[in-house]
């Protein structure tokens, strides 16, 4: 490690193996997105993938690449660095591995937004997504609120967001049980977590988020999230605005989790999973967010790719890759913390 001086009197603290590890990882979610791209139906190699990437190649696969492929991928990346970044920020402001979106019940309301547009408004993909994102929302703000009290503690947090899951997973089971069968299979289908038939138009909405909210948790409040891993007392002596900048970090948190499950459902684990994964290749302290987003992106790609080629002509959605994966991560978690006498 090695802190860098700038012109302007600030520092900047290296960490050469965690450079190293995010940009591994950034590389295998590239050769692994564009061997997605070229693999199908109408098969491409990876040097014909890059022309027509930077507009060099044929028409043809110019076409099957820009409006037929790369969205998918785009989609697929763009949603595990969102989730990573917001399960680092969670784990890092309850300071627990366990804190992450599928844990504190935000994946549910937003299945329970998504639900509530499939089964009572009936609309398309549109509604699909806005009723995602709006109940994302509205489900942070209610946990927000019933776990506040004069201030917020990371145990509060998780066990009103466990309690809240617990009921909203009751109401999403009373809507699927009203929608007629064809809203059923669907409903299900997105709440398993699927990059199935994704175009632009569900990723731009992402994406541009992205470009706002990143730079806000990674700037404007990396370091602040840094101090407070050490509690909020020395992070208000050392003069970070907590409750302020607690707030900013859960709600660009809970958007970068509505807006993720808008574009592919309720992709299980990733936020859990990538971070974890992160902070122990790094062996770096802090929230490593930087590195988790690397993570993020390359697990899902990964898994969006096993998700298609791995199993024959019969692809399974990549909800329930994750969810395997990380359903077996979580368990060799529990079992490792148990082991240290942390739970």
């Amino acid at each position: 490690m090695s802190v860098i001086r700038t012109a302007g009197g600030y520092s900047v603290t290296f960490r050469p193996r965690a450079a190293v590890m995010g940009a591994a990882c950034v590389v295998l979610a590239l050769a692994v997105g564009v061997l997605a791209i070229g693999s199908g139906e109408y098969p491409m190699a990876p040097a014909d993938v890059i022309r027509a990437l930077v507009g060099q190649g044929d028409p043809a696969d110019a076409f099957i690449v820009g409006e037929l492929r790369l969205p998918r991928t785009a989609t697929a990346l763009a949603v595990g660095a969102a989730l990573a970044l917001a399960g680092a920020v969670f784990q890092a402001v309850v300071r627990n591995p366990l804190g992450s979106p599928d844990v504190l019940g935000f994946t549910y309301g937003a299945s329970s937004g998504a639900l509530t547009a499939i089964v009572i408004v009936g609309g398309g993909s549109a509604a699909l997504a806005g009723g995602a994102l709006i109940g994302g929302v509205v489900t942070g703000v209610v946990v927000y609120g019933l776990a506040w009290r004069g201030g917020m503690h990371g145990y509060r947090l998780v066990l009103v967001g466990i309690g809240v899951a617990a009921m909203l997973t009751g109401v999403n089971g009373y809507l699927l049980t009203k929608a007629q069968i064809t809203e059923a299979g669907r409903a299900v289908l997105w709440m398993t977590g699927s990059l199935d038939g994704r175009g632009w138009g569900d990723a731009a909405p992402l994406l541009a988020a992205m470009a706002v909210l990143v730079p806000v948790v990674l700037i404007g409040c990396g370091r602040a999230l840094s101090m407070m891993e050490m509690g909020d007392d020395a992070a208000g002596a050392l003069g970070v605005r907590v409750e302020r900048v607690r707030l900013v970090l859960l709600g660009s948190a809970v958007l970068l989790v509505a807006l993720a499950c808008a574009a592919a459902g309720p992709v299980a684990f990733v936020a859990l999973t990538a971070p974890q994964l992160a902070r122990r290749l790094t062996k770096a302290p802090g929230p490593n967010l930087l590195s988790s987003m690397c993570m993020g992106a390359a697990l899902l790609v990964s898994a969006d790719f096993a998700a298609q080629r791995a199993f024959g002509a019969h692809q399974l959605p990549v909800g329930v890759v994750t969810g395997v994966l990380g359903g077996g991560y979580l368990v060799w978690l529990l079992a490792t913390e148990r082991k240290a006498g942390r739970i």
